[in-house]
């Protein structure tokens, strides 16, 4: 290996010399010691005589102990070749090429280390001076770890790609995908372009309106206004063009690479049999005039559709803000008593009467009662639900006081209410009926109402605080013995 000369460097030095005279050994080591990170005096048998270290990350590694030992010693196996050329190369006047090895650490991770090397004269000891690379290295490590997460996200990207081309393609329900500022279609599945009647190549890149009966041009066009403007839009029926009949349009709103595109779901809607469509028409309208919620739900409990009475239940204005969303965001007081319904729903097919409770979207609470029923067959399976609103019915014992739970209404709660919260509102109901109790046959002798329940007087009117029993800023009747 050839080294590298410095003229420029011997210069340099030659000029110092001159205007600073000769400099003497513990002058230089403290130069070379403060220029780098690492400095050691090699002699000619490649044994370590000394060394300066500038960096703590040496120091912290014992890398005080390479004293006396062979230099090539004190690295990996790989790197032993590298710190044999390096002293072979090594030549008065000249600098080796930077080299590195790696020197194992009691950490795991090895010590990574820059070396260059100069002879001080033929034969003679040899001055290397090294750089620490760890920062180097950590920060190599990161940017290799970084790039194989950036290639996992791609992947994992990727796989969700095709699958959703995959389901795009395969599904049943005709669908396009149009952008909603030019109203072109990006893409459409096989459904679409055979309801259409169009290959998809005649389909993509026109304008959506196009592919419809002229007459439903302002239906449509009033259809993207209201998406623009707020996102959302109503259903409607259009006559497709070519008088291939009637379509269904339901439209949504979606971002995508910085661009918002209208997802166009498109369904038969015959009109040729007036009664059936007359008597499903009339079905869909008692359902969303009924009193009572009314939701279905796919499998998976996520709403397909509502009516107007359960958005007053759960204070919302549109259908559109429930559709898609698990229906137990609402439901149930506690994530088990909405399980519980559902576990019961599958193994039996169908629930009644189940008392659980409604909460709106801004806090309220309703005591309701729900009836379920499992629907596995057709073309898409579904759930569906009635939640009707119940009042509060306590009983109450003479004087309006209320009387505690049948071990069947506790055993009710199990599911819906954990068995902590459970066993404390038992324990809270018992001790505030027996304090009354105990009030009322010493006639409100507090001293002697403590007496009877095992308590001290402190103890008792801790109690009646927390239960607000009595008048405790009235006249104490604990002395009235």
């Amino acid at each position: 290996m050839t080294s590298l000369a410095l003229p420029a460097a011997a210069e340099t030095f030659a000029a110092l010399r001159k205007t600073l005279g000769p400099l003497d050994a513990e002058a230089a080591g403290l130069l070379v010691a403060a220029a780098t990170d690492l400095a050691l005096i090699v002699d000619a048998d490649g044994v370590i005589r000394d060394a300066a270290f500038g960096n703590a990350d040496f120091t912290d590694e014992g890398c005080e102990t390479w004293l006396g030992q062979l230099w090539v010693d004190t690295v990996t196996v790989e790197s032993r070749p590298k710190i044999a050329a390096l002293l072979r190369d090594a030549a008065p006047g000249a600098v080796t090429r930077w080299r590195q090895v790696n020197h194992p650490s009691a950490t795991g991770i090895d010590l990574p280390v820059r070396y260059s090397a100069m002879r001080l004269e033929t034969g003679g000891p040899v001055i290397v001076i090294g750089r620490n690379l760890r920062a180097m290295a950590a920060l190599q490590r990161k940017l290799a770890e970084t790039q194989q997460a950036l290639e996992r996200d791609y992947l994992r990207l990727r796989g969700a790609e095709t699958r959703y081309r995959l389901l795009f393609q395969l599904a049943g329900e005709p669908v396009l995908v149009v952008d909603a500022a030019t109203r072109r279609v990006t893409e459409v599945n096989p459904a679409a372009a055979r309801l259409i009647g169009r290959v998809e190549k005649r389909i993509i890149g026109q304008d959506v309106v196009d592919l419809f009966d002229a007459g439903s041009t302002r239906e449509l066009e009033s259809l993207f206004a209201g998406l623009r403007v707020t996102g959302q839009a109503g259903d409607l029926v259009a006559r497709l063009g070519n008088g291939r009949g009637e379509t269904r349009v339901a439209a949504s709103l979606f971002r995508q690479e910085n661009a918002t595109s209208a997802l166009l779901r498109l369904s038969a809607e015959p009109t040729d049999a007036a009664s059936p469509s007359r008597s499903g028409a009339s079905a869909l309208d008692v359902i969303q005039s009924l009193p009572e919620g009314f939701v279905v739900t796919d499998p998976q409990r996520r709403i397909l559709a509502a009516n107007s009475a359960f958005l007053d239940l759960v204070q919302l204005a549109t259908e559109e803000q429930v559709r898609g969303e698990p229906l137990d965001r609402w439901l149930g007081r506690e994530e088990t008593e909405a399980a519980a319904l559902f576990s019961t729903l599958g193994h039996h097919g169908s629930v009644r009467h189940y008392a659980t409770s409604l909460r709106g979207e801004y806090g309220s609470v309703e005591e309701v009662e729900v009836a379920a029923v499992a629907v596995p067959g057709g073309g898409q399976p579904c759930l569906g639900f009635t939640i009707r609103s119940t009042p509060r019915r306590t009983a109450a014992a003479p004087g309006g006081r209320e009387l505690p739970r049948s071990v069947e209404q506790m055993t009710e709660l199990v599911g819906r209410v954990s068995m902590k919260n459970l066993v404390r509102e038992s324990t809270d109901l018992i001790e505030r009926l027996c304090i009354e109790a105990a009030l009322r046959i010493t006639r409100d002798n507090r001293a002697s109402a403590a007496e009877m329940l095992g308590l001290s007087r402190q103890g008792l009117y801790a109690k009646l605080r927390r239960y607000g029993i009595g008048d405790l800023d009235g006249p104490d009747l604990a002395d009235d013995e």
